[in-house]
């Protein structure tokens, strides 16, 4: 939430991205073989490059998992961006667009894994989303941080209640209650 100071940032507990590694490293697989066909049949000098871009792909998911391993976010974007960049170079006219997909992918992997935060200041809260949802302090009816999760109650009746990423220590958390009751009670005046 760069470019404002908020008083409040939550920081909501992370999803699991199992799902979203698993189809990252099937494109890849793909494209691995897609390469490695392409500069096998038949074997040159334009072999080169296919192999390169191979070696690229092979050697970023091999440190995502170092990073994932010491517990990190694995993120394969740049690996799909080479398999972009061999499958452009080496796939025959009609088939180019899957670049496209690959491209695509980079870009949505780094939305889906972005940390989800909410924030919080004197004239309204922000959810961290694509794209940023804005609310006023008068579309709440509560809003209260207790035990590890976020509750905000919403006047339209809908309820989100969220976990949260970290421990918060007691006075932070009246503090933050404390705040947000105010903010709800000046917006209904």
């Amino acid at each position: 939430m760069a470019g404002r100071t908020y008083d409040y940032v939550v920081v909501l507990k992370q999803r699991d991205f199992k799902l979203v590694d698993n189809i990252s490293l099937m494109m890849l697989f793909l494209a691995i073989v897609v390469l490695m066909e392409s500069a096998l049949t038949p074997f040159s000098n334009a072999s080169v490059f296919p192999v390169t871009i191979v070696a690229l792909i092979i050697g970023w998911v091999a440190f995502t998992f170092v990073k994932k391993k010491n517990g990190k976010t694995a993120y394969f974007r740049i690996a799909m961006l080479f398999a972009a960049w061999g499958l452009m170079m080496t796939l025959p006219m009609p088939y180019t667009w899957l670049t496209a997909v690959y491209v695509i992918a980079a870009v949505a992997e780094k939305q889906v894994k972005f940390p989800r935060e909410v924030a919080f200041d004197e004239e309204e809260v922000v959810f961290n989303t694509f794209p940023r949802s804005h609310y006023h302090w008068s579309e709440f009816s509560n809003i209260v941080l207790k035990d590890g999760l976020l509750t905000i109650d919403f006047k339209n009746n809908k309820l989100l209640q969220k976990e949260i990423d970290s421990h918060v220590p007691p006075q932070l958390e009246q503090d933050f209650n404390a705040f947000c009751k105010n903010k709800i009670q000046v917006s209904e005046q």
